[in-house]
């Protein structure tokens, strides 16, 4: 049977905000429909396990500048459908100088035999570029695409 939603979901979170990488491809079926509707810029679906793996593909040198990160305020929501959960959280960033951001984020997940088959992930980009001190990345992608 494998694990529940419930206990994905959470290893999801964790290993992202432990920045463990290398195992979240893992926790995805082969075939998926992985999709960040409030991407900014755009994001294509993660439409496979390697697609998923290439997203999470962060190059040794530049996880030691990632900005730490917690999970908080989990709440997960059981459906009718046993495999779908709603899934409220937040990613709290701390900074150097101490000072913390709350990225609060939203994930509706279909598991299936202990693997995310599907997802929609909501989170507002420019709380999670300002919150890793990206925001004037976020600017310069914006006025590339702007006419």
């Amino acid at each position: 049977m494998g694990p529940s939603p419930r206990e994905v979901f959470l290893r999801l979170v964790h290993g992202v905000a432990d920045a463990n990488f290398d195992e979240l491809p893992g926790l995805y079926g082969e075939v998926t429909d992985v999709r960040h509707p409030m991407a900014t810029p755009e994001s294509e679906p993660l439409t496979s396990r390697r697609a998923l793996q290439e997203h999470f593909t962060v190059p040794p040198e530049a996880r030691e500048s990632l900005p730490k990160r917690r999970v908080v305020d989990v709440v997960v929501h059981e459906t009718a459908d046993p495999e779908v959960i709603v899934a409220e959280f937040a990613y709290e960033f701390t900074s150097p100088d101490g000072s913390a951001a709350k990225v609060p984020c939203v994930f509706v997940m279909r598991v299936r035999e202990g693997r995310i088959i599907e997802s929609r992930d909501y989170i507002d980009p420019i709380r999670t570029y300002t919150a890793r001190g990206d925001l004037d990345r976020l600017l310069a992608v914006l006025r590339k695409d702007a006419p």
